[in-house]
């Protein structure tokens, strides 16, 4: 079973990388930032250490870890679950304007941090930042880029 100390420190991490991931999206002007960033990330890492020690929660009474591992996998329905409850939020800050959509990449960073959190939350830490990073680095790189006019380039041949 995870240690308070432990659970401490995937929190924090999480935090920290849904601060850097929120910290570019304002920078520009999104609508969801770093306080939305940070607690996406951080409920996300909570909930997958909630399904990681539900097992011993539901064991301790019979000491039968093993035999609770092996009949239930419902505790793991947490962590999945994360994944279709973010999918609502991502969905209410997607925008259209007439023709044109908006904030689709910004959605697209509350799921990932959500993806960074779980990995916070398990224990993959080193995953979890390098993923940070190589996002962080793909956002900045690509925002003026418009693949758009590089299709109708290709259309015109």
């Amino acid at each position: 079973m995870l240690t308070l100390d432990q659970m401490l420190i995937r929190l924090g991490v999480a935090i920290v990388l849904g601060f850097l991931v929120g910290l570019e999206r304002e920078s520009i002007g999104k609508e969801a930032g770093v306080r939305t960033d940070m607690l996406v990330a951080a409920g996300s890492a909570i909930f997958a250490m909630i399904g990681l020690t539900l097992p011993y929660i539901v064991s301790a009474p019979t000491g039968n870890l093993a035999d609770v591992i092996a009949r239930n996998s419902g505790f793991l329905a947490v962590i999945a679950n994360v994944v279709v409850g973010i999918g609502f939020l991502g969905a209410g800050i997607i925008v259209k304007q007439g023709t044109h959509v908006r904030s689709v990449t910004t959605a697209a960073t509350i799921w990932f941090v959500a993806a960074v959190g779980l990995l916070a939350g398990v224990g993959l830490i080193a995953f979890a930042a390098a993923s940070t990073l190589l996002m962080l680095i793909l956002l900045v790189v690509f925002r003026g880029f418009d693949f758009s006019k590089v299709v109708e380039k290709e259309e015109k041949k």
